[in-house]
């Protein structure tokens, strides 16, 4: 399985991101407002990196309150690493285990076409394993 088909019934207009102009007081709001733990960072369209609660906290930590006036860009995870349509939902969980991160943007032709996040890939795993437990249950019913 692909992550084009968890994906499939997304659009790009939907994607909260943000610029790397955007005060990290902004993005801030924009997390809890939304309840969403991550946003892509965009520049000229293009992701350039990812803030994440965990990069909010780190710098709050190390620089304090002044942090939160500074544009994300100065404190986004960057290069952002990213899947494409073709990774396979197993392939992006291992890279997330790796890698230690929990979203991903999806990218296409350098175009930004989605945001997945763990949540979305460990749902469709459980559905799989739903669906073969009820396949396997009814085949050994037949039998």
């Amino acid at each position: 399985m692909t992550i084009a088909r968890i994906i499939a019934a997304r659009t790009a207009e939907n994607i909260i991101a943000c610029d790397v102009s955007t005060p990290v007081s902004e993005a801030v709001s924009i997390l809890a407002t939304r309840r969403i733990g991550a946003l892509p960072v965009l520049r000229d369209g293009k992701v350039v990196g990812i803030i994440s609660e965990r990069d909010v906290i780190y710098r709050l930590a190390d620089h304090g309150a002044g942090c939160l006036d500074l544009p994300v860009e100065s404190i986004m995870t960057s290069p952002a690493v990213t899947v494409e349509p073709a990774t396979t939902v197993d392939e992006a969980l291992s890279l997330m285990t790796r890698r230690r991160f929990r979203h991903f943007p999806v990218v296409e032709n350098g175009a930004l076409i989605a945001f997945i996040s763990i949540g979305d890939l460990v749902k469709h795993k459980m559905d799989e394993v739903q669906h073969e437990a009820e396949a396997l249950r009814n085949y050994i019913q037949a039998v």
